[in-house]
C-alpha cells in the first residue's frame, strides 16, 4: 500500500452515531478509528480527485479481501479494471446518463463479474472434495451460485477499498447485457456491478440517509 493510501479526504464526513447504547463500539475488537474508516464515516463517493489508484493498491486490497468466505471456496468474482481512455469509451455508452460523467472522470473503474464456470477451479480451491466439480454440472445452478457468491465478494471488496483509504462508488445503473457483450464475449461471465474507485473529491457526498435500528432488523427466537 502506498504511503498516501490512508490520507483522509478534505471533505471526509464525520462518523455517524452508532445508534446503539453508549460505549457500544467498545464491544467490538476493531479500534474506533478503524470502525469509522470502514463503516461509520465511509461513504459512496460521487466525485473523485485525479490522484491515480495504483496496481499496488489494487493488489493490496485484493490480498486483504480474498479471505472472505464463499460457498465451496469458489471465489467466482472476476474484476476487469478499465484504465485507458479507449477502454472507458467502450463502457460509457452502456452506462446510465446519471452515472456517465462520474464514471468518465473516476481514476479507476472496475467491472465486477461472476465467472459461471468457476467450478473448473474447484479441484484446486476445494481439494478435500475431489468430486465437487461434478456437483455443478447444471449451468443454471452454477449461474445462481456464481452470482450469489460473487455478490458476497463485492461486499468484501467495498470494505477493502475503504481500508485502503479510498472510496468506492458501486453502481447498478448500466446495461449489463451490453457490458457483457462488449467486454466478456466468451459467454462465461455475468456482469453484476460497476465500481468507481479513487480518492473522494469535492462535494463527493450526499446527505446520509437513515439506517434501520437493530431492533427493526434482528429477531430472536
Amino acid at each position: 500500500m502506498t504511503g498516501t493510501a490512508t490520507r483522509p479526504a478534505a471533505d471526509q464526513p464525520q462518523a455517524a452515531p452508532t445508534g446503539g447504547p453508549t460505549g457500544a463500539g467498545d464491544l467490538l475488537a476493531l479500534d474506533p478509528a478503524a470502525q469509522d474508516l470502514l463503516f461509520r464515516a465511509a461513504r459512496t463517493a460521487n466525485t473523485f480527485t485525479d490522484e491515480p489508484v495504483t496496481d499496488a493498491q489494487v493488489r493490496a486490497i485484493h490480498d486483504l479481501v480474498r479471505y472472505g468466505p464463499t460457498a465451496l471456496n469458489a471465489q467466482p468474482l472476476r474484476i476487469l479494471l478499465l484504465r485507458s481512455p479507449a477502454a472507458r469509451a467502450r463502457l460509457l455508452p452502456h452506462v446510465s446518463r446519471g452515472n456517465r460523467a462520474k464514471t468518465a472522470a473516476a481514476p479507476l473503474v472496475a467491472v465486477l463479474a461472476a465467472d459461471v464456470d468457476f467450478h473448473e477451479r474447484l479441484p484446486e480451491l476445494f481439494p478435500h472434495q475431489p468430486r465437487a466439480r461434478d456437483w455443478l454440472g447444471d449451468r443454471a445452478e452454477r449461474v445462481a451460485q456464481a452470482r450469489f457468491n460473487a455478490t458476497l465478494q463485492i461486499g468484501y471488496l467495498v470494505v477493502g477499498v475503504r481500508a485502503a483509504g479510498l472510496a468506492a462508488g458501486p453502481m447498478a445503473g448500466f446495461d449489463p447485457v451490453g457490458v457483457r457483450q462488449e467486454f466478456f464475449p466468451d459467454g462465461r461471465h455475468e456482469v453484476l456491478l460497476l465500481m468507481n474507485i479513487g480518492r473522494p473529491g469535492p462535494h463527493a457526498w450526499h446527505d446520509r440517509l437513515p439506517r434501520l435500528d437493530a431492533a427493526e432488523v434482528i429477531t430472536t427466537l
